[in-house]
């Protein structure tokens, strides 16, 4: 999949992604000489399409960067969500290739082969394929319902999630939310009473983009159709406990502060 981004530094280049999710200084957090990353889960940066969400730090990580093209040991590319002057300037003066605004850096996985092009602007995950969902939360007296995905689920098997599934050709979001309420629960919805911009999950080869939404219903049971074997009505609180599809208990909090 190609994704189109914010074109920073020019220049293209191709590798493996190594992945930190916190905001990085390359002062103090990566060594100019070896390119030993420091924080994160370590690694080491030469060669490799370095992913984080924005820069931080002292305006020296500009020349620690440039340090490690002197030595070799530069990466390949860098992506962020937000660019800042730091590493703008680092690479630049680097010739790093540099791409921004991409979505969210949940997006890619470490080891994804992703073809970076500073010119155009535009970022390639090869072998991955982007996939719309929605992701709905039933609110009734203070419960969220919870669904159990049986273990033959080819996506997410075993977890328990909101009502979820896949937008159909020529379904609005909303349109394939009030579908999957209705096919999996056999509860009839209107509007939402609540929504969140989409995020990005990813499974494997699958980068799921998520549309959420909020309803409000009566006190009822819900009527399971195959595609779950269990459901339970949940403390909000509580359903971080639980072995969830990934980013559940955070989507549950943001649309209940709604």
């Amino acid at each position: 999949m190609i994704m189109n981004g914010r074109a920073i530094s020019p220049g293209r280049a191709e590798g493996k992604v190594l992945k930190i999710d916190e905001p990085l200084s390359f002062l103090g957090g990566v060594d100019g000489a070896t390119g030993e990353l420091r924080i994160g889960g370590g690694g080491n940066v030469a060669g490799k399409v370095l992913v984080f969400p924005r820069g931080k730090g002292s305006t020296v990580g500009s020349f620690v960067m440039y340090d490690l093209k002197v030595h070799g040991r530069a990466p390949a590319a860098v992506i962020n969500e937000s660019a800042e002057t730091i590493v703008a300037t680092g690479a630049v003066i680097s010739s790093i290739p540099m791409v921004d605004s991409v979505p969210s850096v949940s997006m890619f996985e470490n080891g994804d082969d992703v073809v970076v092009d500073g010119d155009a602007g535009t970022v390639e995950i090869k072998g991955v394929e982007m996939r719309a969902c929605v992701s709905s939360l039933i609110l009734s007296d203070g419960k969220v319902l919870m669904l159990k995905r049986p273990d033959r689920c080819r996506s997410f098997p075993g977890k328990w999630s909101l009502v979820c599934g896949k937008i159909e050709p020529g379904e609005s979001p909303v349109e394939a939310a009030r579908r999957e309420i209705m096919e999996e629960t056999g509860i009839l919805v209107a509007n939402p009473d609540g929504m969140l911009k989409p995020f990005y999950v990813r499974e494997g080869a699958n980068l799921w983009k998520v549309h959420p939404f909020m309803y409000r219903v009566g006190h009822m049971n819900p009527t399971l159709n195959e595609e779950n074997e269990a459901f339970e009505w949940a403390d909000p609180e509580k359903i971080s406990e639980k072995d969830t599809v990934a980013q559940t208990p955070e989507t549950v909090r943001r649309l209940l502060l709604q």
